[in-house]
């Protein structure tokens, strides 16, 4: 090794000593001089640093590569150069590579020490987009303390091209094409089957290479091996490895090893994360089985000693000695027994944190995991998600957190005691869909969220035709598995299948996906994939609610005529009941539409109550009563109804904005405001707290704080015109009327284009106080059925106007007075 002398000085660090060199350049032992800590210098070889492309995709990646925090990934200090040496600076790692380490073979217990931790880094860089491409012994150093480090991520490929040049595509893995016999063929014995036919790779690469390394330290020879380097590739790609003879390897660790090594990277483990999960089971299955036998043992040495009998004791007369010998044996095995149970309960304690007979009763669905490559698919996996959700929630002693929380962590990756704290639960379902043409799999595990263990997984491997009865036999497994007392009734619930059509279900699946993304466009598209469900199936009764919600969504969120949507909203919500009068969503959809279109208070909290009964965890319930009990007045039950829906939906912005808007109707703005401040950190890019924030501006006389939470709103959904017109109002208060009449006019113009609801109207012109152009709004409110007619009421804006006979008559013909 040549380059670097002992003493000389790079930059900040002084070398001390040469530590080895390879195909990216020499690597030295320094020591920082300026934060006094050892370090690993990396000086990178000329050929590289003259190719300036190619060293500025280097750096592009090493850069990338920086940015991971993990305890099993080195740290890299610094990409840097001092003249004309360019150099990384790295921890330095007090250790042994695996190669040098493997003198000693290593037991399965310290095989899957290693092996975990290895997945356990590789799941981080995967999750920012980095796969390493080059996993093998020589990368994966062991310290003293057990503690892995993997190196060389810097050579890692990105798999997500960014940046203003294309990533390097060249492996950083070479293939020394060696062809004496006997010659290990190094790093290309770990390549995937897909390196080796240089296809394009991704984090499934990594995988098989770290499934070749674990059969490497356990079986203590290669996979794949032969004499050239074609003979190893040609093993990679057609030759399966040689089954484990030591009766050491247990037979799920040998089924991990198969699964990570499958040529077919569909059938390989498809995240580092479902390897990871798989690894950390087994090591504390092998733990707890250790502890059985060691209990085991104790009481068997235990009992060898309590039954010797010194040779100077009497023998017994026959019978009696018989009796007592017969005594003596039951007392052995019946505190053996007892020993082991003891085992057992306590093996089960260190599984599951909790005694074996408590029940958990609190449980969040997060968002079902899309894992078949393909966007298509998105539908399937929310839509099983929901279902299992919509399916739990109607058991009574179960409380399921709801669909807009558990979405908020759809995509990303958080440790489930984090997501536990969030949403006070207990317990978490997790699963990953994979769909293959009329393949479906689903991986399903429930976690015991205060000890992050794995209480149950199992993989459900269907075809699509089956699709229906599958979520079924999920919701009865995992209400199972939480120990959860089932009446007659409730078993039949959650057996229930609303429609024996395969094809209507996935129609319906796909039309809640759409109108969930509440845009109009995207509304219409799920009202069609509805439609087309009742085509199939008209007593699909699911499918109704669906259409329904639909409908509904134009009217409201989506500001369109509600004569002509409110109406199909009932009438779908009537034709579900027609179908099943016990179905709690029917009823609440049939409330919402005799609340928002009929203006019937009476009938619509009917429904809403018979909709509770019904399903009392459901979050829309409570929700939509909270609305009716607020709207008419009864302020202190809309609090009591809507800290209920928050309990249930814990994350929803929309719950955390509407209890804001109760608490300013019920005439406590601070306590308003700071709910919505609250909601503002839950989504600073929702539009709706920020518009409930300018009305209750508006009430302390804070015109211009009122103004400037209006006009966000705008900025943040600006079909919608409820913000602007509380802009003009609060213009119109603070004396800047011709901008108060600017956005009046803007709002006229658009009325001529599409429906405005006349009520956002009649507020600006309240605001200017010109009383007849209001009262001619507002009758044009309720002759177009505007479903805002609802807050006349409660709306603080129109107390000016409550001695005003024609108000009280509207009042009355709106029915809030008879």
């Amino acid at each position: 090794m040549s380059g670097m002398e002992p003493e000389q000085m790079l930059g900040k660090y002084k070398v001390i000593q040469p530590l080895g060199s390879g195909g990216m350049g020499e690597v030295y032992l320094a020591y920082d001089e300026r934060l006094k800590r050892k370090v690993a210098l990396k000086i990178l070889p000329a050929d590289l640093i003259n190719d300036r492309e190619r060293m500025h995709r280097f750096e592009q990646e090493a850069r990338a590569a920086s940015a991971l925090n993990h305890p099993n990934i080195i740290t890299i200090h610094e990409i840097n150069s001092a003249g004309d040496t360019h150099f990384i600076a790295t921890e330095f790692i007090d250790g042994m590579t695996l190669r040098q380490k493997w003198q000693t073979p290593p037991g399965v217990h310290q095989v899957l020490d290693i092996a975990i931790q290895v997945a356990a880094a590789l799941d981080t860089a995967h999750g920012k987009g980095i796969i390493h491409r080059d996993i093998k012994p020589d990368n994966i150093m062991v310290r003293e303390d057990g503690l892995v480090k993997v190196l060389d991520f810097g050579l890692a490929k990105l798999t997500e091209e960014k940046g203003d040049g294309p990533f390097d595509t060249q492996s950083p893995t070479r293939v020394l094409l060696k062809t004496s016999p006997g010659v290990v063929m190094g790093t290309i014995s770990y390549m995937s089957p897909e390196q080796a036919r240089g296809t394009s790779v991704d984090a499934r690469t990594d995988i098989f290479s770290l499934g070749t390394l674990l059969y490497e330290m356990l079986a203590g020879k290669l996979p794949f091996a032969g004499e050239t380097a074609s003979d190893v590739m040609a093993a990679i790609l057609k030759t399966d490895p040689a089954p484990f003879h030591d009766q050491e390897v247990p037979m799920e660790l040998e089924r991990i090893v198969g699964k990570a090594l499958a040529k077919d990277r569909e059938e390989r483990y498809q995240t580092a994360k479902d390897l990871l999960i798989d690894l950390r089971q087994l090591k504390k299955q092998l733990e707890v089985q250790s502890e059985i036998e060691r209990t085991a043992s104790l009481t068997r040495a235990q009992s060898g000693k309590s039954g010797q009998v010194p040779d100077n004791r009497p023998t017994p007369s026959a019978p009696h000695a018989t009796e007592g010998i017969r005594k003596h044996k039951t007392g052995l095995v019946v505190a053996a027994s007892a020993l082991l149970i003891s085992a057992i309960a306590l093996s089960a304690w260190y599984l599951t944190g909790r005694p074996t007979s408590a029940a958990l009763n609190s449980i969040a669905v997060l968002p079902f995991v899309n894992a078949s490559g393909d966007p298509d698919v998105e539908y399937l996996s929310d839509g099983i998600t929901e279902s299992l959700i919509s399916s739990l929630s109607q058991l009574p002693e179960l409380k399921v957190k709801a669909r807009t929380s558990v979405f908020r962590y759809k995509g990303q990756d958080i440790f489930p005691q984090q997501i536990a704290r969030e949403l006070n639960v207990q317990a978490i379902v997790i699963g990953r869909v994979v769909q293959r043409g009329n393949d479906l799999t689903l991986h399903v595990e429930l976690v015991d969220a205060a000890t992050e263990n794995i209480l149950w997984k199992t993989d459900y491997n269907r075809q699509m035709t089956n699709l229906i009865s599958l979520q079924n036999e999920i919701a009865r497994d995992v209400s199972d598995k939480l120990r959860v007392r089932l009446t007659g009734t409730e078993e039949k619930r959650l057996a229930r299948n609303y429609t024996a059509n395969t094809e209507a279900y996935q129609l319906y699946l796909k039309g809640r996906y759409h109108v969930s993304k509440l845009t109009p466009p995207e509304t219409q598209i799920g009202i069609s994939y509805f439609q087309q469900a009742i085509q199939i199936d008209p007593l699909y009764a699911l499918a109704y609610i669906g259409l329904s919600d639909g409908y509904r969504s134009l009217a409201l969120a989506g500001e369109m005529v509600p004569t002509e949507f409110l109406p199909k909203a009932k009438a779908a919500a009537e034709k579900a009941l027609e179908i099943d009068d016990a179905l709690a969503e029917a009823h609440t959809a049939l409330g919402v539409a005799m609340f928002w279109y009929d203006w019937d208070w009476q009938g619509a909290e009917n429904q809403y109550k018979r909709a509770l009964e019904l399903n009392p965890n459901s979050s829309d319930g409570h929700l939509f009563y909270a609305h009716l009990l607020s709207n008419t007045g009864r302020h202190d039950e809309a609090l009591t109804e809507i800290q209920r829906a928050r309990e249930l939906d814990p994350l929803s912005p929309f719950v955390s904005s509407v209890e804001g808007q109760f608490l300013l109707h019920a005439g406590r703005i601070d306590e308003a405001l700071a709910r919505l401040q609250q909601t503002f950190e839950l989504a600073p890019d929702f539009w709706l707290p920020h518009g409930f924030a300018a009305s209750a501006y508006v009430e302390k006389g804070m015109y211009s704080e009122a103004i400037a939470s209006a006009r966000r709103a705008t900025e943040l959904s600006a079909r919608q015109t409820l913000a602007k017109s509380i802009t003009g109002y609060a213009l119109a208060k603070l004396g800047k009327r011709d901008e108060a009449r600017a956005v009046l006019e803007e709002l006229l113009q658009l009325s001529k284009e599409r429906f405005v609801p006349p009520y956002h109207l009649a507020l600006v012109y309240n605001g200017l106080g010109e009383h007849d152009e209001t009262f001619a709004w507002l009758e044009k409110g309720y002759q177009q059925r505007d479903p805002k007619m609802a807050f006349l009421l409660v709306d603080p804006r129109w107390k000016n106007l409550r001695a005003d006979a024609r108000f009280q008559d509207l009042l009355r013909r709106v029915g809030f007075v008879s």
